[in-house]
């Protein structure tokens, strides 16, 4: 008879999970036993903190589109998942994530590191807000049913992390059981489509539409749909707006690409969504990064801007704007039966708004002409612009990109130019610092031969610094790009910017002249076995991450910024009730579909 443990592990097997990305702890070396058993088929990559597991398993997913599993043990260990499993909750990522619990004839006695205040072994209330579902099979017949429904629910629909937490006895215990029949469980593999009624009236719309715009997300990345994006936009010559998880669901050097919008978005993309007059949205999220705090004529116009929200969770539909049409579906599903409308309807291929595609064409021009002078200086501290610039000219068109929360995250959001879907991957939603970093190694072990490159925040990395322990473990060449302003800059310019320069807690200094401070990042690198280099000249930058790319071995480079440049606002965000500041380029406008 199989152990509990076995099973899961069979499981795992079956699903063909290449890794499971876990911690030891008293509470699961019963699983750990059996993976011991399963070396062939599962590699176990014992990461140094919980937090990066999650990370790693997320950016697997994102990369991969197929999941993984972690490991944790009971109380502080799982613990420490529960912000990268928010992260991955926010931004639809999917992972399988087993933690431990306290033998179940142990419960509600208080033993070592049992949750019990309102109910026994309460972990799974401790994770429930950040999983689509938590799981606690308490017995070993239990695990057959708990395992199949939960890589169900984990892949289906919006995907989303779940949790099983495994008492400890249940790893140990024996049972006459098999694993449920099954075909291995796919994502997308139920695709939920469009009433013939939307489509049509979304195809009319669109038809009638003088200034129309597509904004979409990562539900458009999720669903595999860049090609059928591709196809409408050039199908209408539509222009495409792109939330940063949906950054190269288009190809951005494309003409019909505009980018981000909101606060720190480009200056065209907050154009077109606030003087659009018809925005079909796709896979995406209106949050208040996007939507200028969903303040009118800053990036939306919304009601009087029509408006057809496409997502196949309910919840999102309606969530900040009122839709006149809302749409529940996939996306691939929904693009795929827009084609076929307009196929059905004989509508040519080419242009139909020319005046609409002027107007963008303009203010790309306006915005080019504003910020591509600071694109060519050369200082010290280094731009920020310099860097995004050298990683664009350096780097191949599927480099896959990772980032942490930050200022350096709203220089990229703002000028990168993602040429694929899946290759830029972002600390959006839940917007975690760490994710970056850690991200870069489940995102290289998912895509092997392709360049993994993390652009983090002196702050993000500082706290997960081990990073370059298991990198080194287990032989994982990625390539981290420190970007060192000596602050946590993105608070430091809220203060700036809303407190009148009052900074407290925001910079880091040390000693008696509060002389700017930060490890010897290079330093800390190569005392953990990691190629590294310092660079403070703006010109030796694009060499610098040339040569660490192509050397194929863990590798960093503390790379010195100028935290008093910032970049140019074209939307707002509103902190209520603190008052807002205007664009810095660019301005209100309150009347969608003028030109």
């Amino acid at each position: 008879m199989p152990k509990g443990a076995e099973l899961i592990t069979e499981f795992l097997v079956k699903e063909k999970v290449p890794y499971v990305f876990g911690i030891c702890g008293h509470g699961n070396v019963g699983m750990l036993d059996a993976l011991h058993d399963a070396k062939e088929d599962i590699e176990l990559i014992s990461p140094r903190h919980e937090q990066v597991a999650a990370h790693m398993a997320d950016a697997y997913f994102r990369v991969k589109h197929e999941a993984v599993a972690t490991l944790t043990s009971c109380g502080p260990g799982s613990a420490n998942m529960v912000m990268g499993t928010a992260l991955a909750l926010t931004d639809s990522s999917a992972f399988f994530a087993i933690t431990a619990n306290v033998p179940t004839s142990q419960f509600n006695r208080s033993p070592f590191q049992e949750i019990n205040r309102h109910h026994q072994a309460d972990f799974v209330n401790v994770m429930r807000p950040v999983v689509k579902r938590s799981y606690q099979p308490t017995r070993v017949d239990m695990l057959p049913l708990a395992l199949r429904q939960s890589w169900s629910t984990m892949l289906s629909g919006r995907p989303g992390p779940v949790n099983m937490d495994i008492p400890f006895n249940v790893f140990q215990e024996e049972a006459d059981v098999e694993l449920e029949h099954g075909h291995k469980i796919l994502l997308n593999e139920r695709r939920s489509a469009a009433s013939p009624e939307d489509i049509a009236r979304t195809v009319d719309m669109l038809l009638a539409s003088r200034q129309p715009a597509l904004f979409v997300g990562h539900g458009v990345v999720i669903s595999e749909a860049s090609e059928e994006l591709t196809a409408l936009a050039h199908r209408l010559s539509i222009p495409v707006i792109a939330s940063p998880n949906g950054m190269g669901s288009l190809d951005m050097e494309d003409p019909l690409s505009l980018g981000f919008i909101g606060r720190n978005g480009a200056y065209a993309a907050n154009q077109a969504g606030r003087l659009s007059d018809l925005v079909i949205a796709i896979g995406a999220r209106f949050d208040d990064r996007s939507s200028s705090s969903w303040l009118p004529g800053y990036s939306w116009n919304f009601p009087a801007t029509k408006l057809v929200h496409v997502d196949v969770d309910h919840a999102e539909l309606g969530r900040s704007y009122a839709p006149d049409l809302p749409v529940l579906a996939d996306a691939r599903s929904f693009l795929r039966q827009i084609l076929a409308e307009l196929d059905a309807r004989n509508i040519p291929q080419g242009v139909h708004n020319q005046a609409w595609l002027d107007d963008i064409a303009a203010w790309k021009g306006e915005w080019d002409a504003f910020t591509r002078p600071n694109f060519e200086l050369h200082t010290k501290p280094i731009r920020p612009e310099r860097i995004v610039d050298d990683c664009q000219k350096v780097l191949s068109d599927d480099t896959i990109m990772t980032f942490d929360a930050g200022i350096h995250h709203n220089w990229f959001m703002q000028f990168w130019k993602a040429r694929r879907p899946q290759t830029m991957l972002n600390s959006w939603g839940f917007s975690g610092m760490g994710f970056g970093p850690a991200a870069a190694l489940g995102a290289k072990l998912a895509a092997p031969d392709r360049p993994v490159v993390s652009v983090c925040g002196d702050g993000g990395f500082t706290m997960v610094p081990h990073v370059l322990c298991t990198a080194v473990e287990y032989n994982i060449p990625v390539v981290w790009v420190v970007w060192n302003n000596f602050a946590w800059g993105a608070i430091r310019d809220l203060q700036y910017g809303l407190f009148n320069g009052r900074e407290i807690g925001t910079g880091f200094y040390s000693g008696p002249n509060s002389q700017p401070y930060n490890p010897d990042f290079a330093g800390w690198a190569k005392a953990a076995g990691v190629e590294a280099v310092t660079v403070t000249q703006s010109e030796d930058f694009a060499g610098a991450l040339e040569h660490a790319v192509q050397a194929n071995v863990p590798y960093l480079i503390d790379v010195h910024v100028d935290a008093d440049v910032r970049p140019p606002a074209t939307g707002a965000w509103q902190l209520p009730p603190i008052p807002y500041k205007e664009p810095a380029f660019g301005e209100r406008i309150l009347q969608p579909g003028a030109r």
